[in-house]
């Protein structure tokens, strides 16, 4: 399998050339399984320039190198800055979300609206997605009103949401009932790393798509991977959270247990920044962990179902993951004390002992 990352750019973009490029399913309602098929009719795949642009570009694509009109579903915490960066760039976007008032900032930087999936995507040529979970994929794609019902030969739809493996294939074979394109592309990174556009995709599926899209990708992002097939994606999405949930209960475990023994947990946040485990996400979760706070930018609720879904593919090829089982049943306790919307770092509230003993 090849793996293709988006080239680091130099101050002259005239010169840069883009590279060309568990077994959790979820229960999938009996009326998702019959596919419906798009009557729209069919038209050329829209025209794309294929120049690589960069985050920091400051803009300087024009429409004419983008799919002239893009979808966007999930207006959250990812998926807004995410369209925001967006229409920053330029780009026509049409956006949908469950609780339309969420839309209502990108409304005001231009974006347009629609009230259902299905309109969003039979009015746009790309319609990407960022949902909650599986079952919010499968809803919004395949359910009633949803893009399923929108889509025709020469259009896309990516979906960077994170889901297990099976879900994305599910999407994707009703996606291609309609001779619509298909891309998954989860996101590594959180909120803010959304808003500067930061964020790494994990793209599979559709080549084609992928090299289309590959200019919006770059507004959104600093790096790129084309995985192959459906699913490799998903599944990369997963290891990664799973390798992140796990780091954080540790660095929780550590964080209390140097406190308890007489140490600053402060000097402990320094001391690993600076030695073999730095991570970034230590260095900018710690100093609000010491302090008991838990800005959300990722909800501790999205880690444990990344965990779940982990823990499912990991079932799928009878590999053990001990440690991230151990971990999940951390964020499970969480969840179960109302930390559920709060950042993924508040797990270390259940070490604490204190939540225990109000029960």
């Amino acid at each position: 399998m090849s793996f293709l990352v988006k080239t680091s750019y130099s101050h002259n973009l005239a010169s840069t050339a883009m590279l060309m490029c568990s077994s959790f399913c979820p229960q999938i309602p009996n009326q998702f399984r019959r596919r419906p098929i798009s009557s729209f009719p069919a038209r050329p795949l829209f025209s794309v320039s294929f120049k690589a642009l960069s985050s920091q570009a400051n803009n300087a694509s024009t429409k004419d190198e983008l799919p002239a009109r893009i979808g966007f579903l999930g207006i959250g915490i990812m998926g807004s800055p995410m369209a925001q960066n967006l229409l920053k760039a330029g780009c026509d976007v049409t956006v949908w979300n469950r609780t339309k008032s969420k839309c209502d900032p990108l409304i005001s930087l231009g974006a347009e609206y629609k009230s259902s999936p299905e309109e969003v995507a039979a009015s746009c040529d790309v319609t990407f997605a960022m949902l909650a979970d599986p079952e919010s994929a499968v809803d919004v794609a395949c359910g009633k009103y949803g893009v399923v019902s929108g889509m025709s030969p020469g259009k896309g739809y990516v979906d960077v949401s994170t889901v297990d493996v099976e879900t994305s294939k599910f999407i994707s074979g009703h996606i291609k009932t309609t001779g619509a394109l298909f891309l998954e592309a989860p996101v590594s990174g959180s909120k803010k790393p959304a808003e500067d556009g930061q964020l790494i995709f994990l793209a599979a599926g559709d080549r084609s798509l992928y090299e289309t899209v590959s200019p919006l990708l770059d507004i959104m992002g600093k790096s790129r991977f084309y995985l192959g097939d459906v699913g490799n994606g998903a599944a990369m999405k997963l290891v990664v959270n799973m390798i992140m949930g796990s780091m954080m209960a540790s660095f929780s475990e550590g964080l209390l247990l140097s406190e308890k023994v007489g140490l600053d947990p402060n000097v402990l946040v320094e001391v690993v920044s600076q030695g073999a485990i730095s991570a970034p996400m230590y260095s900018m979760k710690g100093p609000s962990m010491v302090q008991s706070r838990y800005p959300t930018a990722f909800p501790l609720k999205h880690q444990q179902k990344d965990l779940r879904l982990a823990l499912g593919l990991a079932e799928s090829v009878s590999q053990p993951i001990p440690i991230a089982a151990a971990a999940n049943e951390l964020y499970k306790v969480a969840k179960s004390h109302g930390l559920s919307d709060q950042d993924f770092s508040a797990v270390i509230e259940t070490l604490k002992g204190k939540l225990q003993k109000q029960q």
